[in-house]
C-alpha cells in the first residue's frame, strides 16, 4: 500500500514507505492456536450445551482482545520518510500521527537482535532535536536498506539539495 499522494505536499515525494513486520502478529496467531484448542478439548469433555456456549463466547472475546486488536494497528499503523519529513500515522476509526521534519533529524540508527536477524527486521532509532529526544520504530523489515535510504536523504538535504531527486523520476 503506497502512502496516499494527496497526503504530499507539492515537491515531496516517498522515500521509504513501510509498517512493522508481519512477525508483530505472531504471537496474536499462537494465542488463536490456543483459544481453538482449548474450545475444541472443552467440547469434547463437556456434554452440556451451555458450557460449550460459554466456551464459544469466550474464546470469542479472546479472539478479539488478543486478535483483532494487533491486527488492527498492524494493519492501520505505517511510516513513511519522504525527502522533506518522517510521518507516523495510525489508527481506524481514531488516527494519530506524527511528524518530524528532516532538517530535524539528527541521526538515524538501528539495532537487530538475534530474534530480529532471523525475521529480518530490526528497530529503527529516529533521533530528533526535540524534548522527545527519539522515536524508537520496533521491527522495521530491511532495517539496514531503510536506515541507509534515510541517511542518504538526510545527507543530500543536508548537502543543500532536499528537494531535487537525481534519480531522474
Amino acid at each position: 500500500m503506497a502512502y496516499p499522494s494527496k497526503l504530499l505536499n507539492p515537491g515531496e515525494h516517498v522515500v521509504v514507505h513501510t509498517r512493522t513486520h508481519v512477525k508483530a502478529l505472531i504471537l496474536p496467531g499462537l494465542v488463536l492456536v490456543a483459544v481453538a484448542a482449548a474450545i475444541i478439548a472443552l467440547s469434547r469433555v463437556t456434554d452440556s450445551t451451555a458450557a460449550g456456549v460459554a466456551a464459544g463466547v469466550v474464546g470469542a472475546l479472546a479472539l478479539v482482545w488478543f486478535l483483532a486488536g494487533p491486527l488492527l494497528r498492524w494493519a492501520t499503523t505505517t511510516y513513511t520518510f519522504t525527502n522533506r519529513r518522517f510521518i507516523k500515522r495510525s489508527g481506524f476509526i481514531s488516527k494519530e500521527g506524527r511528524t518530524i521534519p528532516l532538517n530535524r533529524i539528527s541521526g538515524v540508527d538501528f539495532e537487530i537482535g538475534v530474534i530480529d536477524r532471523v525475521f529480518g527486521c530490526g528497530t529503527l532509532v529516529v533521533s530528533d532535536a526535540s524534548t522527545d529526544g527519539s522515536v524508537e520504530l520496533y521491527d522495521i523489515p530491511d532495517v539496514e536498506k531503510v536506515q541507509l535510504q534515510v541517511s542518504d536523504e538526510l545527507h543530500r538535504l543536508s548537502a543543500g539539495g532536499g528537494d531535487r531527486r537525481d534519480d531522474g523520476a
